[in-house]
């Protein structure tokens, strides 16, 4: 056998070993497409852009057996922006998730930069998932030092009990000589059998820092039900929040233009009602949301919106959506999606999404 034969012989079967040894997974999503802002005071945008649907990312998951029903395992997750070749998450290496952690009868627990639980309670209320034009989040909080994640996060999961599920997260605020600013906690009940999927996701976040002291706290509440009836699916959402930054806008810009800046809303009630309409290869997707500001400033609003997907496999789909936002009193909230914030009112997006 040759020399140069028998070393790739050998490097394959150690590669195999490793690959066996640690399980490692390379997974990702490619989302790119047209998108048409419309309403914004700076005038009308159209532009290729990256993860209308889903931030496309590239990512890496791994777990390893030790034995008794003991698994250990990680998650690195990268955001990137397919338009530009660059990354998302404010330009971070590994910006969408990176955690560790041990799973087995118990549950899991996981260490790093993690999702909320009130945000996967958002993504069940949201027939849209929080991506396209339809986003929830373009009225509706997601939580988070960064939109949807908590760094520094030690987050428990427990096993399925019967089609119950719960989650705890703890985010450290490390803040020296005061150990409750910028920390946060949440936590998630849930339960799915049959047609039916229901949860209830809180969130509460410190706004104090190192020089910002005294401020109130982010509470934000969220029920969330499902009811698939196979012809159609059937969304609600309902939410509560309260406090500073319980409900920021998307776009802080004054994108309308208003002699006076809009303000975020300190207390407010979400309402959304959603459909999803599955046959053969298409989806037919729609959503109502209502924005209901508590504060004597009363800057309500709603959003319209519209999604249609066609499923060319079980990878690739392509989409289009339309949305409307109804802003009142000077509120300034934006039709964005998965990954931007929007610049108006109007949006109309079309793009093609494959997973890997």
């Amino acid at each position: 056998m040759k020399q140069s034969t028998f070393l790739l012989l050998l490097l394959g079967t150690a590669a195999g070993s490793a690959v066996a040894q640690t399980n490692v997974t390379i997974y990702g999503i490619v989302d790119a497409g047209v998108v048409a802002e419309r309403g914004g005071s700076a005038g009308s945008v159209t532009k290729l852009t990256s993860g209308m649907a889903s931030g496309s990312r590239l990512g890496f998951r791994g777990t390893e057996d030790l034995g008794g029903g003991l698994a250990a395992n990680f998650v690195l997750e990268t955001g990137i922006a397919i338009d530009s070749g660059g990354f998302n998450q404010s330009n971070t290496a590994f910006g969408r998730q990176a955690f560790a952690g041990l799973s087995g009868g118990f549950g899991g627990v996981t260490f790093g930069r993690q999702y909320t639980p009130q945000y996967a309670t958002l993504v069940l209320a949201d027939p849209f998932s929080t991506g396209l034009a339809g986003d929830a989040a373009n009225l509706m909080p997601n939580t988070g030092d960064a939109a949807s994640r908590m760094n520094n996060a030690i987050k428990y999961v427990t096993p399925d009990l019967g089609g119950f599920i719960g989650e705890l997260a703890y985010g450290f605020g490390e803040v020296a000589g005061n150990n409750s600013a910028s920390r946060q906690y949440g936590a998630a009940i849930g339960y799915a059998n049959g047609p039916i999927a229901v949860r209830l996701g809180y969130h509460n976040r410190n706004n104090d820092t190192a020089l910002l002291k005294n401020t109130s706290s982010a509470k934000d509440t969220l029920l969330a039900l499902t009811y698939d009836l196979n012809v159609v699916k059937l969304h609600l959402g309902y939410g509560v929040d309260k406090g500073t930054n319980s409900s920021p806008l998307r776009n802080t810009s004054n994108p309308y233009g208003s002699l006076i800046a809009p303000t975020a809303s300190t207390d407010s009630r979400d309402l959304l009602l959603g459909v999803t309409v599955p046959f053969g290869v298409h989806t037919l997707l729609g959503s109502y949301i209502r924005k209901d500001d508590k504060t004597s400033a009363n800057q309500d609003a709603n959003q319209w919106a519209l999604g249609y997907r066609y499923a060319f496999s079980k990878r690739t789909d392509l989409y289009a959506s339309y949305a409307r936002i109804k802003n009142d009193n000077g509120a300034g909230y934006t039709v964005g999606s998965a990954i931007e914030a929007g610049s108006g009112d109007k949006e109309f997006s079309v793009g093609v999404r494959h997973t890997f």
